[in-house]
């Protein structure tokens, strides 16, 4: 896993959604709270998972756990702006995915936050990792957010085209 990059830019998440924020969304310093960024990873990540993977969280017979969760703070954001949200998939293994989302503000070329969101597929029953990895319909949706070293070139990677959404 690389370390986040505050370099990082829009263009090379294949999937973002625009998100506007709130009064409430500020805490007592008057910049996002912390727990916002949270709400965002997981916002973009189920969107895309429902829109473009098939999932249905509350009926889908597998659902995906987060095991683990950080964020890379580069600079506050504050209400009123307007942000744009960028994922991708830095590991896909069987059962489970190792997202990225950065977060911009609108009209801003460098990035405010990176986090990265670990999920596991579990049986929704039993809540035991999935044995046989995730189903083709799934597997396909994620695959398109993987974003590959080129070989030969070491830092450059392949860029995926994604679809803009707003939340």
């Amino acid at each position: 896993m690389s370390s986040p990059s505050r370099t990082a830019l829009i263009s090379s998440y294949p999937y973002t959604l625009t998100y506007r924020t709130r009064w409430s969304d500020n805490d007592m310093y008057a910049h996002l709270n912390n727990s916002i960024y949270s709400h965002l990873f997981d916002s973009i990540i189920n969107t895309y998972l429902i829109t473009h993977c098939g999932l249905s969280p509350s009926t889908s017979p597998r659902i995906f756990l987060a095991v683990a969760t950080t964020s890379t703070f580069f600079a506050p954001i504050s209400f009123p702006a307007v942000l744009e949200l960028g994922l991708r998939v830095e590991k896909l293994g069987r059962s489970s995915i190792t997202w990225e989302v950065a977060v911009f503000e609108e009209g801003r070329e460098e990035v405010r936050c990176v986090g990265r969101f670990v999920h596991v597929l579990v049986e929704r029953e039993t809540g035991r990792t999935v044995q046989g990895g995730m189903g083709e319909e799934l597997r396909n949706g994620v695959e398109r957010l993987v974003v590959r070293e080129r070989e030969g070139s070491g830092a450059e990677k392949e860029q995926l085209v994604g679809k803009k959404a707003k939340l």
